[in-house]
């Protein structure tokens, strides 16, 4: 990486927390938020009392800033991906989009009922189809949703619908076929069990409730994936939102 390049990365690293120290700073006072550029320039108070809870305010929003910011540079990578997928969707249009899950899932689905239907369980065709039919459906409603625009039907909407999209076929193929959820569904397990140790289901009475009640078996993998795409569509919604709050991009 040359100097130059590396000085800009520093130098977009310290606006980004400069912008959001400022962002925070304006929670309680005004024009703090690129103020220095403008006519009045930033606030501050005189001294006194007010001047040391200003000071204790701007103290404690740095390491606040500090944990948020790599949440910051993530958006940052999934807006370049979200953007470029929405690039190729207003290309192709909605039937595009609609046309290539079916070409996807129905694929899976066909290749299920008549190259495969033997490695596959009773009922496991069926299943497939009816899953290929959901995603195929997610895709659409996805992509409706973030035509509608709005940021809060997108984060809210689009991305869980285009989670659901990608993953729910092939999470269900994996219930029916031993060669497919060897790949899949023991991931499935690894990740329930980083879980229940690391995540929201940590917590002992919810790790408790899970386990008493909830097996992680058959359509229970559906279950859990379901739970994990739309909570996952809205974490990825929330950090383009922030990435857009921090440093805006034009449309």
């Amino acid at each position: 990486m040359s100097a130059g390049t590396e000085q800009g990365v520093v130098e977009a690293v310290q606006f980004d927390l400069k912008r959001m120290h400022e962002t925070w700073m304006e929670f309680i006072y005004p024009r703090q938020r690129s103020a220095e550029g403008t006519v009045l320039g930033k606030w501050e108070p005189d001294g006194g009392a007010s001047l040391v809870f200003y000071r204790a305010w701007s103290t404690l929003g740095t390491p606040i800033v500090a944990l948020i910011y790599p949440f910051v540079l993530f958006g940052y990578f999934v807006r370049f991906q979200t953007r470029r997928l929405n690039t190729t969707a207003v290309s192709i249009g909605f039937a595009g989009v609609v046309g290539l899950f079916v070409v996807l899932w129905g694929a899976l689905a066909l290749l299920a009922k008549f190259q495969f239907s033997g490695a596959f369980d009773a009922g496991g065709v069926t299943a497939i189809a009816a899953a290929s039919v959901v995603g195929i459906l997610s895709a659409a409603l996805s992509f409706g949703a973030w035509r509608l625009g709005g940021r809060v039907t997108t984060v809210l909407f689009a991305y869980p619908f285009a989670m659901t999209a990608i993953f729910l076929p092939p999470v269900v193929a994996g219930l029916y076929s031993e060669a497919v959820g060897s790949v899949i569904l023991s991931g499935s397990d690894s990740l329930q069990d980083w879980l229940l140790a690391n995540g929201p289901a940590a917590i002992d009475d919810v790790k408790t409730y899970l386990i008493r009640n909830f097996d992680l078996e058959g359509f229970s993998y559906v279950l859990m994936w379901f739970g994990i795409s739309v909570p996952l569509g809205w974490l990825l919604g929330l950090v383009v939102t922030l990435a857009d709050f921090v440093r805006p991009t034009p449309e």
